[in-house]
């Protein structure tokens, strides 16, 4: 009798160490069935467990829809798979693989866009990552109805596409990104922002176009508000601009910048030339972020009308002329007369 009792425990045991064998290699043993560094299986909405088996099977994800529903049964995870894009690169064991699915590690990538881009440097940036073409992303910026609510007198989306991180999956168009990106801006343009500006008598293109001259002529954050002040107290005064970058940006559009600012350039006759024409530009020069925003709302409480450089990113502020003059003897051209001297 004791010889048949351990008979039978040891077949027991061999049993035992058998299933637990066969359920590792069916649950636990991680699997690589496609020969491409990487694969993509695409699960759609609503797709149940066994249409999701089958494309992990036929994708080479895991070996066997058997072994992928003893795992499904296994984890419990039946209901909570998600749907997506989902990237494989390396063996994984179909327990592995149905807690990727149920996390919904989606296969995405990130795009970011620096605050004070124009549409067309955000183009260029787009098909520099890999998204798509510069014409896909300029043709998606034409969608004015997609902010024919906030200003129904846009020719384009410039100065409406927020700058930020974007996360896409891998077949994300250029409109789809573009509506996110103007989602995004409308979200940044909180009420607040809204009424302080409506306060000072700005509508939200005037708003958008003085917040993209305050990103465009601002190194520091903390002098955004004061950037800003200068500018609307030489509106408020009917004081000429003078803007830089409202002149780049006409030449660019006119495709004649060649990263150079001449004193001709100045005299370049279009209604974005703020040394030639009073006033706001008629629309955005790039695309503001939110701190650019807040200021144009909200400037500083302060009489500046001038700034120059002090060729460390940061200015100096002046609110009388003779002030401002003696800021650029010492910044500018003491300041450069001196690296000149030090070079020879």
């Amino acid at each position: 009798m004791r010889r048949v009792a351990g008979f039978v425990l040891f077949i027991i045991l061999i049993g035992v160490i058998g299933a637990g064998a066969w359920l590792y290699t069916t649950v636990d043993h991680p699997y690589k069935g496609y020969a491409e560094a990487e694969t993509f299986v695409e699960i759609p909405q609503g797709a149940g467990p066994a249409s999701i088996g089958r494309r992990l099977v036929e994708a080479g994800v895991v070996r066997s829809r058997s072994s992928f529903r003893l795992a499904l049964w296994l984890s419990r995870a039946g209901r909570r798979l998600q749907a997506g894009e989902y990237r494989f690169d390396h063996p994984m064991s179909p327990r592995q693989v149905i807690d990727k699915i149920a996390r919904g590690d989606v296969y995405v990538r990130a795009i970011t866009f620096p605050e004070g881009l124009t549409v067309k440097q955000m183009a260029a940036l787009y098909e520099t990552r890999g998204f798509g073409s510069t014409q896909d992303f300029i043709a998606a910026s034409r969608n004015i109805a997609l902010i024919s609510g906030l200003d129904p007198e846009a020719p384009d989306l410039e100065g409406y596409l927020f700058p930020d991180t974007y996360t896409l999956p891998r077949k994300a168009t250029a409109a789809q990104l573009v509506t996110r990106m103007v989602a995004s801006f409308e979200k940044a343009l909180t009420p607040e922002i809204r009424q302080q500006a409506l306060a000072r008598g700005m509508g939200v293109r005037q708003l958008v176009t003085l917040a993209s001259i305050v990103e465009k002529e601002t190194g520091k954050p903390e002098e955004r508000p004061l950037v800003a002040a200068v500018y609307s107290n030489r509106l408020r005064i009917g004081m000429p601009l003078q803007c830089d970058p409202t002149v780049i940006y006409a030449l660019d559009r006119m495709g004649h910048y060649n990263g150079n600012l001449t004193r001709a350039d100045l005299q370049l006759d279009s209604p974005y030339n703020t040394y030639r024409h009073a006033g706001l530009p008629p629309g955005p020069i790039a695309s503001p972020g939110r701190a650019s925003l807040a200021a144009a709302a909200a400037p500083a409480d302060a009489s500046y009308l001038y700034f120059v450089s002090r060729n460390d990113g940061s200015h100096v502020f002046a609110s009388t002329l003779d002030e401002h003059n003696r800021n650029v003897q010492e910044f500018q051209v003491k300041y450069f007369n001196d690296r000149r001297k030090a070079r020879n």
